[in-house]
């Protein structure tokens, strides 16, 4: 199991800062204890992963990726967020069950896997039994994907460029594509293609960007080419927030044509999953106290 020292030379994202968290913040603006931003029942998730009750959001505070449009600014970036103990993580994830999420649905999760980990064995002995989704940008270290096997049921990746220059611009890291590549095959490896039964695989997600800045097309191919019963959930509700409403690429939203090109390209290519279009997301807060003890 991954102790908390990795936290004292932080190395759990291809960013490898190795800021000792216990004393700063990392280049993901988290420091050492777990921070939360918010939970919610999310009914906007892919179908098996919502069911009727919802998932079971987690927000966690920070993000190894620093993308100029992400709607989710605020605690991905920005910091805001609540610091709490292990106890309390691990208690947070039993009143999702109780609550009657479907999923535990892990939000920008890789700065906290330590924690994470340590948490799930605290709540799993406590009669914890959710299928846990790690939902993730799929900027990760194979190391610390590999300490997860055994924790995460569901895999729900992004693939957000295939050009590691658009990775740059848009994200603020060097390498996204190379290394999502890799990151994506371990996560495979780990739990194979999704499968609803098992409630258990891989799932990716493809956000089709405006003048094919996300590189849908070879995206797909990629895809296919690893198992073709991969399921996508291919995203159409792209906004240009924040630093993106100006920029010549991406300061629009998508076209209807763009849209439908990347959806033929999946048809032709043999895959299968979930269009999701722009409509609103349906949230209903879950009520968690972080700070009330419930037994663990």
């Amino acid at each position: 199991m991954m102790g908390l020292d990795v936290l004292r030379e932080c190395t759990l994202c291809p960013r490898m800062c190795r800021v000792d968290r216990t004393k700063q913040v990392g280049v993901c603006t988290v420091g050492y204890l777990p921070k939360l931003s918010n939970i919610v029942l999310h009914k906007g998730e892919e179908p098996p992963i919502s069911g009727e009750t919802g998932a079971a959001a987690v927000f966690f505070t920070g993000c190894q990726m620093k993308c100029i449009y992400c709607q989710n600014m605020g605690f991905s970036q920005r910091g805001v967020g609540f610091e709490i103990t292990l106890e309390e993580l691990a208690c947070a994830f039993l009143k999702s069950q109780q609550a009657g999420a479907k999923t535990l649905d892990l939000v920008t999760p890789t700065p906290h896997v330590p924690w994470i980990i340590q948490a799930l064995e605290i709540a799993r002995e406590r009669g914890f039994s959710l299928p846990v989704v790690y939902n993730t940008s799929s900027y990760e270290r194979i190391e610390t994907l590999r300490a997860l096997e055994g924790y995460v049921d569901i895999y729900l990746a992004d693939i957000r460029y295939t050009d590691d220059r658009f990775g740059q611009i848009y994200s603020k890291v060097p390498d996204y594509w190379t290394v999502a590549q890799e990151a994506v095959k371990e996560m495979y490896r780990q739990v194979g293609p999704f499968d609803e039964e098992r409630m258990k695989g891989l799932i990716i997600r493809i956000l089709v960007l405006p003048n094919n800045v996300s590189g849908h097309e070879r995206a797909l191919e990629f895809i296919a080419e690893l198992d073709n019963r991969i399921p996508v959930a291919l995203m159409s509700q792209y906004i240009p927030h924040f630093g993106a409403r100006n920029d010549p690429l991406i300061g629009r939203k998508i076209t209807k044509e763009e849209y439908e090109s990347a959806l033929d390209k999946l048809i032709e290519l043999g895959l299968d999953g979930w269009m999701q279009l722009d409509e609103k997301e349906r949230l209903t807060t879950l009520p968690i106290d972080w700070r009330t003890p419930c037994g663990v």
